[in-house]
């Protein structure tokens, strides 16, 4: 959606929204609508207490307290999450949960309104595309036997997000919100969205909403010889409705598409350059620049069918084009080969004729062709409907909430690559020759799967005992053809693997008092193998034990976790650093992950009597995960395994505090986040500096001043005291998290 389109639909949503009625909704619905009830675990952060399994809901007035656009800010407010931070805008997010890998979140399950929304969920689940937080109205983080409810990726846990619903207002008004945001580093952010009901009689109503975004950054970091390293991005949603006065049914159409240019990079630092300048880039990464587009379409009906009985239906289809054309590799001295990246910056002494490559000082011109960029050309697809029975009954004292769930999903990923060289003449890259399409990859991997789930939720008393089982049966393809191929006449070679599991789990709770519950739960974590891959598929068997506290205004729960892999799989990508096969995978086999989650939180004070409120909430991780064998392994984060040695990027503790303060019309809040370091490759006893990801405290701080009850100035400070740290060391060298950054402007809701 080109900008002028977008910044236009922005304010023609504010001038409509003012002028047609002052008695609008003050606010948006908070998080989802009871359309999607049968495919949450919970709907609200009063019900995740109830609940056997670890869940935390993330609620709009949460989201909306510091308005994040980066999704690394908004998921170290929840315990048991691990962050490998890559650009300091949340682009390309990281995610882990209770120790499964966080490379491009291909460990978790990522949901939007339900669906599988990563590119390709089965056969190429990496995330290059995910879902701008900035639009995003509520975040549910399942994790032990609550995550089997979705799969397949069930090791860690899941992330299911909830766009902005419909207003749920009274027919014939109309809600909406306009933010406008500017700030450091030409950082400029426009959300828009506008939307109500309409009674069309013969006891129907019709709805919509219609949101828009613009979001976009010059970027922090500076090229040597100057040049954007920011991003642009366009965000577009359409949903209608339709319901019945009764409630019975609701229907909902949605749409939405993402535009996406940022100039961004695989290559990072030397330790040594880090060190003097943590935002600079080599001029080798000039010509970097990934384009990525997204559209989504989505029907899902929902059909009350008596007071105990539900059924929900979702048919899905999305596809992502992207294309991120980057610096992949430097000619070696002898001119015979090439030498990765992420070798070259590891060690620039014994390659020092690459780095002055990579680095092209003025005046000077490299050798011809010796810089070699790839376009990685991908496009995705997937499809799928999913069924959910929801049946509320007693059978004489014992009250059952059964759950049957049916999913037929097909996805697949087409890699259609090529590889220009180019030569560094004066600090600028010039195209020495271009590769032909699908001249450097040129395949398909396919996947199809149908799943099954059933659970109920039994309760006897102040006990309840919640079995589940998940079933999933996968076929996976993968077809190659030849690099002089590029029109795909015969294929040099197809591999067929079937994958069938049976994924149990069991939760449990007992309400010992009012205040106090304890839980405990165990399930069965997979995560299946690419198409065309020789691994054996990840499992392991999770296990989980707690309890919550509430008394007065104080919550607690505090959650131990054992995550005991019997395989543990890694896969070579270019974001891990390469120098393996892209996409082959590697068994790592035993790990054990065990750890301690705890949250507490309290509001002091009251606005209404006392003039004042101060709300806090504090989320805790600790964290102790080993290999139990040993190995050697062509997986860079991994390399040579000792029996004992730590995993990667994996802190042992973590530490978000909230504290805020609320007046009449001012609310001021601050976040403190500290996270211990980690080790960049596996191993054990004290880190070396090269492997060494940095310990930080970074401190944030979010104000709002209401000027009527409808209009408010706002404005937020990200790393407040300009801390400096190095998040990673991959893809290719050391790169830093986001400095000082600042954002003010105006929020209006109608």
């Amino acid at each position: 959606m080109p900008v002028h389109r977008l910044t236009a639909l922005l304010c023609g949503v504010a001038v409509s929204a003012m002028a047609t009625s002052s008695a609008w909704a003050e606010t948006l619905d908070d998080g989802a609508a009871p359309l999607l009830d049968a495919v949450l675990v919970t709907g609200s952060t009063t019900d995740s207490r109830d609940l056997g399994g670890s869940v935390q809901v993330l609620d709009a007035e949460t989201l909306s307290t510091f308005a994040y656009s980066d999704v690394n800010r908004i998921l170290r407010q929840a315990p048991g999450v691990y962050l490998q931070e890559e650009e300091g805008f949340g682009l390309r997010p990281n995610i882990g949960i209770r120790g499964s890998g966080s490379d491009r979140n291909s460990r978790i399950t990522v949901m939007e309104d339900g669906v599988l929304i990563a590119p390709a969920p089965y056969a190429a689940p990496a995330a290059y595309y995910f879902p701008r937080m900035t639009r995003i109205a509520a975040v549910e983080v399942s994790k032990g036997p609550a995550a089997i409810k979705y799969g397949p990726l069930t090791v860690g846990g899941a992330l299911n997000l909830f766009s902005t619903p419909i207003p749920d207002v009274e027919a014939g008004k109309l809600s909406g919100r306009l933010d406008i945001l500017a700030g450091d580093y030409g950082g400029r952010r426009a959300l828009g969205s506008v939307g109500g009901w309409a009674g069309l009689g013969g006891g129907w109503q019709i709805g919509g909403l219609i949101e828009g975004l613009y979001e976009a950054s010059d970027g922090f970091k500076s090229l040597d010889n100057g040049g954007d390293t920011g991003f642009e991005i366009t965000d577009g949603l359409v949903k209608i409705g339709l319901r019945s006065d009764d409630g019975r049914h609701q229907w909902e159409a949605k749409y939405q598409r993402y535009d996406e240019t940022s100039d961004e990079t695989y290559l990072g630092l030397t330790l040594a350059d880090f060190t003097a300048s943590p935002y600079r880039r080599y001029n080798g990464s000039g010509a970097d620049v990934m384009n990525v587009d997204h559209e989504t379409f989505q029907l899902t009906h929902r059909f009350q069918i008596s007071p105990n009985v539900s059924l929900t239906t979702l048919a899905y289809h999305h596809e992502t084009a992207r294309a991120w054309y980057k610096l992949n590799d430097v000619r070696n001295t002898a001119n015979t080969g090439w030498v990765g990246i992420g070798a070259v910056v590891a060690d620039p002494v014994a390659n020092a004729v690459q780095m002055a490559d990579l680095i092209g000082a003025p005046g000077v011109t490299g050798r011809a062709g010796a810089l070699r960029v790839r376009n990685n050309n991908r496009l995705y697809s997937a499809t799928g409907v999913q069924t959910v029975v929801a049946v509320d009954f007693d059978t004489g004292a014992i009250g059952h909430g059964l759950e049957f769930s049916v999913r037929h999903h097909r996805d697949e990923e087409d890699r259609f690559q090529q590889d220009d060289r180019y030569t560094m003449v004066d600090g600028a890259m010039v195209l020495a020759s271009a590769g032909a399409p699908g001249s450097q990859e040129n395949r398909l991997g396919e996947a199809r799967a149908w799943s099954f789930f059933l659970r109920d939720e039994m309760s006897f008393g102040a006990l309840t005992l919640t079995p589940g089982l998940r079933y999933e049966t996968i076929r996976l393809k993968r077809t190659n053809w030849s690099l002089t191929d590029p029109a795909r006449t015969a294929p040099t070679g197809v591999i067929h693997s079937d994958v069938d599991v049976w994924i149990p789990g069991v939760s449990a709770t007992w309400r010992v008092s009012p205040e106090v519950l304890l839980l405990a739960g165990a399930h069965r974590g997979f995560a299946n193998p690419g198409p065309g891959s020789t691994a054996e598929a990840e499992t392991s068997w999770s296990y989980e034990a707690g309890a919550r506290w509430t008394r007065g205004g104080w919550k607690a729960e505090a959650i131990a976790f054992l995550n005991d892999y019997d395989n543990l799989v890694g896969t070579c990508t270019a974001s891990t650093g390469g120098g393996c096969n892209i996409g082959d995978q590697f068994d790592g086999g035993a790990v054990e992950v065990r750890g301690l989650e705890v949250t507490a939180s309290n509001r002091f004070g009251d606005l209404a009597t006392r003039g004042f409120a101060v709300p806090v909430s504090l989320a805790y991780t600790l964290t102790d995960a080993e290999f139990k064998s040993s190995f050697a392994s062509a997986y860079g984060p991994w390399g040579a395994v000792v029996a004992g040695d730590e995993l990667p990027y994996l802190p042992e503790h973590q530490i978000n505090l909230t504290i805020g303060l609320e007046l009449s019309r001012l609310t001021l809040t601050s976040g403190f986040n500290w996270v211990a370091e980690a080790r960049e490759t596996a191993g054990s006893g004290p880190i070396l500096a090269s492997e060494k990801i940095d310990e930080r405290l970074v401190i944030d701080l979010a104000a709002e001043y209401a000027l009527t009850p409808n209009f408010a100035l706002f404005g937020t400070v990200q790393n407040l005291a300009d801390e400096t740290y190095n998040v990673s060391f991959s893809p290719a060298g050391a790169r830093p998290g986001a400095p000082r950054l600042v954002m003010a402007g105006v929020r209006a809701r109608f």
